[in-house]
């Protein structure tokens, strides 16, 4: 049989490593389905619901693996879907590939039904973005593609015309007038770690000596340099804040560490940086400059192996362009160790406080269900090295405050564009890639219902995720960011009763619960945990639970008593939510 463009491009994937590609067949790629389709057996294509948890489902798979993403949409409007998902691919740098169809060459430009010209649509989220037109580009253009997908860390987009995906490869449709040729190419990349230069590692030496009160804040760009920053930030007496998606880089229960920083972050941290007079940034351009120290407070040191990003939010000192595992075992024998530990004394002490406070808001007793108390759940029942994946929402303040990162436990969400909903599509993913490993989806009701269809997904390939809903029949963080303004809230709850998402899950044929009352939430956790197949835990709590900042500053507490005085509706089921969380923290 002919080898047509189709088949090219998949055996090309292959050829590269890729295994997955997730994805929705239209007539709009029918050609290249059938090369998929003739390389079934070492290429599995995921058959998804809709298009944009197919890109993040390839998002999800590029986080969790490092390797290249795949997603594949129709033309026209199964394009437009992937985005979403690809905007999550490159503000989180992940390379991630995005296969699309395009409308026949003869009918372009005579506004042909689904005519969308995604190369325009996709200018500012793809790296490398072309529209193929030719056979003999193949499979050249494929290459450049997935180099630039891999070494700058973001989206490639490919869009082929359906006429182009079944032309033979051997096609040479046009006489050659012009001194160049099609691009003969090899699917090959080189990624070697980047050295720190001598002169940098010196100056970010002197700096980190001199300091007196020296803070790191470690990011996912530190991921796979645990030893490394564990060993700085004790040869520098330093306290380690974590930015959410670094939270995976140093275990929580750690004695360095602080925990996390900004509204999800903890009190400790928060001040510290308020202290410090020195700051080492490793693999972080972390966007709230609210929560890092003052212009001029403290020195700053930043390694990063993207020179674009250092120097975003802070004056820096001394800028570091190298891996950062590699830069800190290069910079560990120029560091003095110190002698002097009260700042990270003071910090530990506080830090101890903190977690002291948080145990004592997972009230077991507590109706409704107070969501620190199902977030606990999950955390003492899952398996040390469990992969929890994450929704954007007040989900995230529970997940970041009290799911710990031991063992070889993970922890993966939208960082940079925190959208919603790619909690459930990341865990199919990253099951995919994970066979053996706990896969454990925390999402809220907003989120899970807007891809839902995905648990379907996961049922008919067979993937035992397991998905935790944080049900508060409610859009919980647009609710408190509207009273943080000074505002009551105003569309952010849905009308009674809750949603029933256990019956969902069973009528897809997997385990389902509905949980209500806090004495049955441990055993349908344990369940759900132990059930070989997926399943589900959709547990109503309380809607009226802030997520309250580490540390409530003048202007939030101001702004929250005007919303208050303004016609906050559920004023005094929320207050009584905030007395509750306080007399506990103040138990013995």
């Amino acid at each position: 049989m002919q080898e047509i463009v189709g088949e090219c491009l998949a055996r090309r994937l292959l050829e590269w490593g890729v295994d997955t590609v997730f994805g929705l067949p239209g007539d709009g790629i029918n050609g290249l389905m059938e090369g998929f389709r003739r390389h079934q057996e070492r290429l599995r294509f995921v058959l998804v619901h809709h298009e944009e948890a197919a890109a993040f489902m390839a998002t999800g798979y590029a986080k969790a693996t490092g390797r290249l993403g795949v997603c594949a949409a129709t033309s026209g409007p199964g394009a437009i879907h992937l985005l979403n998902g690809l905007y999550d691919a490159k503000l989180d740098h992940v390379p991630v590939l995005a296969i699309t169809g395009m409308q026949e060459t003869s009918v372009l430009g005579s506004n042909y039904q689904q005519e969308v010209h995604t190369t325009h649509l996709y200018q500012d989220v793809a790296a490398y973005n072309l529209m193929v037109t030719n056979p003999q580009q193949m499979p050249g253009v494929l290459d450049i593609a997935i180099r630039n997908a891999l070494t700058k860390r973001t989206v490639a987009h490919l869009t082929f015309p359906n006429d182009l995906q079944v032309a033979a490869t051997t096609q040479d449709p046009y006489r050659h007038v012009s001194p160049g040729e099609p691009p003969k190419s090899s699917p090959v990349v080189s990624l070697p770690p980047v050295p720190a230069a001598q002169p940098d590692l010196e100056r970010a030496a002197e700096v980190l000596n001199a300091g007196g009160k020296v803070a790191m804040l470690v990011g996912i760009g530190a991921r796979g340099a645990r030893a490394e920053v564990l060993a700085v930030a004790e040869a520098l007496g330093s306290p380690i804040v974590k930015t959410l998606p670094g939270k995976m880089v140093v275990p929580d229960d750690h004695p360095l560490t602080t925990g996390g920083l900004g509204l999800l972050g903890t009190r400790p941290s928060e001040e510290l940086m308020e202290e410090c007079d020195t700051l080492l940034m490793v693999g972080t351009s972390f966007p709230y400059a609210k929560y890092l120290p003052s212009p001029g407070q403290a020195r700053v040191v930043q390694i990063d192996v993207d020179p674009s990003l250092i120097g975003m939010r802070l004056p820096v000192d001394a800028a570091v362009t190298a891996d950062a595992r590699l830069a800190l075992r290069q910079l560990l024998p120029l560091l003095q160790t110190r002698t002097d530990r009260s700042f990270l004394g003071k910090y530990q002490r506080e830090r101890d406080a903190w977690l002291a406070d948080m145990a004592r808001l997972r009230d077991a007793g507590r109706h409704p269900i107070a969501p620190q108390y199902l977030m606990g759940c999950v955390d003492e029942a899952a398996a040390d090295d469990a992969i929890l994946t994450c929704d954007s929402g007040t989900i995230a303040t529970w997940s970041a405050r009290h799911w710990t990162i031991r063992g070889g436990r993970e922890y993966y969400l939208s960082g940079n564009l925190a959208t919603m909903a790619p909690g459930l599509p990341y865990a199919i993913a990253i099951q995919h890639a994970h066979p053996g490993r706990q896969v454990i989806a925390f999402v809220g009701d907003g989120g899970f219902a807007m891809l839902m269809a995905e648990f379907l997904t996961a049922v008919r390939h067979e993937l035992p995720i397991k998905v935790i809903v944080n049900n508060n029949n409610a859009y919980g963080e647009i609710l408190w960011e509207q009273i943080i303004l000074g505002y009551p809230e105003y569309a952010v709850r849905h009308r009674q009763p809750e949603a029933d998402f256990g019956a969902w899950a069973r009528a897809c044929g997997a385990f389902g619960a509905k949980v209500t009352d806090p004495g049955e939430l441990p055993d349908a956790i344990r369940q759900a945990l132990a059930h070989p197949g997926p399943a589900l835990v959709d547990c109503d709590v309380n809607p009226n639970e802030p997520p309250m900042p580490g540390k409530v500053r003048y202007e939030q507490a101001k702004h929250f008593t005007e919303a208050f005085l303004r016609g906050q509706p559920k004023k005094m089921a929320t207050l009584a939510s905030v007395a509750r969380d306080k007399i506990n923290e103040l138990r013995p």
